[in-house]
């Protein structure tokens, strides 16, 4: 483990949510954000409009489903991450994709005959454009 790492390992959880908002933050911290245990501090993070594309497959890959949702609903995924996303199993993800503007004809197909009904509904009512906010002080977020 890195001295860096160890660093960040070292800053309360609430300090590095508020790190991970904040609109400075010091992009020596960005490869261990991607480390973080906490899996709130990974999904605010998932949820900054600032990330690379390198960042978003780290949290597509991530083994918590709140991380992967908040990368579902982005609207600069690549065809490889959409595509990652409608075959991932967790049914709440498929639903945020479903919703994509992004997806391909052939996606929706396979999204609206899903085993789950709620994927199947939102697969049905069409793309829906996600927004942003930012508060003061902070980096502008997804919604």
């Amino acid at each position: 483990m890195s001295e860096l790492l160890r660093a960040y390992k070292r800053i309360p959880v609430h300090e590095r949510t508020q790190m991970v908002l904040s609109a400075d933050l010091d992009p020596v911290w960005r490869p261990c954000i991607l480390e973080d245990q906490d899996a709130q501090v990974k999904a605010y993070f998932a949820r900054r409009l600032d990330l690379t594309g390198t960042e978003v497959g780290s949290l597509l890959a991530d083994p918590n489903q709140t991380v992967r949702l908040n990368c579902a609903r982005r609207s600069d995924l690549s065809a490889e991450q959409v595509e990652r996303c409608v075959r991932d199993r967790d049914p709440n993800l498929r639903y945020f994709i479903a919703r994509s503007p992004q997806l391909t004809e052939e996606q929706r197909a396979r999204l609206l005959a899903d085993e789950d009904e709620l994927v199947r509904r939102a697969a049905a009512k069409g793309p829906k454009a996600r927004g942003t906010r930012q508060r003061p002080g902070q980096a502008p977020l997804i919604r």
